[in-house]
């Protein structure tokens, strides 16, 4: 990791960004500017949700640009398991190649949502699906480009924050400064937890650039995606410097009490826990559940008996 980090200031990453209006989700290609290997960071699957129809423009957008700049893809990474997206991961690997990785705490994850989903003993838990899973300070090198990976749980217990170069990708860990930081009151995760992850990203240098994986404009301002840890630091308007983490677990139990579930959380979950993959087809289709009252609700079970 200390080699990854002496890298940081002499080399400097090449990042192209990728919006994905729908979902408010930010991917990125990430080029080593001395090679043409790159990276993806946290793609894209298109779903209708009403009509369930997958379909691939955002993962064709990344594809096109890749090829376009002949590029070769080492790494699709993904900073956990997105409950608000699907994960085009596989679509990616089948066009491009690159090795599927995730944070080594996926297990954990899929632990949790395969008894959810009741996956039965089909479903590895294990982290199989992925092609590399992740641990604190491991290597992630593209090209020429060393980076390294940072485990920063709190919004799930997976999260894996990607040094590459100079640049800092942060999944949902953190937003840009005037929208704040990431919920945690999905399972696993744990606001005191997120507190003494984002220090850790707010540790690095002042000058690294920031990359957030969601922007949801706030106040009706344009689309922003790139900061840096300094203006992290003195800006955010969550943990800005003087923040402790009492102030700040109040703060974020407090506010995660009024948010309602992503609108693809059920769908997400199922697909991302798998590495991107569908679950198993039933004949020629393939079905996602709906498990009611996953997340809270009244007790089904009298419903249940006058069904039987």
């Amino acid at each position: 990791m200390e080699t990854a980090q002496a890298a940081n200031s002499a080399h400097k990453a090449l990042v192209t960004p990728f919006f994905d209006e729908a979902t408010n989700t930010l991917s990125y290609v990430v080029r080593d500017p001395g090679s043409q290997a790159c990276a993806v960071v946290d793609s894209v699957l298109d779903l209708d949700y009403a009509s369930g129809t997958i379909s691939y423009t955002s993962a064709d957008q990344i594809i096109s640009f890749i090829r376009d700049n002949t590029l070769e893809l080492e790494w699709i990474l993904e900073t956990h398991v997105h409950a608000d997206h699907l994960s085009a991961a596989p679509y990616l690997q089948q066009e491009l190649g690159g090795r599927i990785a995730i944070g080594d705490h996926i297990t954990t994850v899929q632990e949790t949502f395969g008894e959810v989903f009741s996956t039965g003993q089909g479903f590895a838990r294990d982290g199989s699906q992925f092609d590399v899973l992740l641990c604190e300070g491991d290597a992630i090198n593209i090209g020429g480009l060393a980076g390294y990976a940072m485990h920063t749980p709190g919004h799930t217990p997976a999260c894996m924050t990607y040094v590459l170069g100079d640049a800092i990708f942060v999944g949902d860990t953190l937003f840009m400064p005037d929208y704040g930081t990431a919920r945690c009151d999905f399972p696993g995760g744990d606001a005191a937890t997120l507190f003494r992850s984002i220090q850790r990203i707010l540790s690095l240098p002042a000058d690294m650039r920031l990359f957030v994986c969601h922007d949801y404009l706030p106040n009706g301002r344009e689309l922003e995606f790139e900061t840096t840890v300094g203006a992290e630091r003195q800006d955010n308007i969550h943990v800005h410097e003087g923040i402790s983490e009492e102030a700040f677990v109040a703060m974020r139990e407090k506010r995660d009490a009024t948010l309602g579930m992503p609108t693809l959380i059920l769908p997400s979950l199922q697909v991302n826990m798998r590495a991107g993959h569908m679950p198993p087809a039933e004949g020629e289709r393939f079905f996602l559940k709906l498990p009611l009252n996953a997340f809270g609700g009244p007790d089904l079970g009298r419903l249940a008996a006058k069904g039987e």
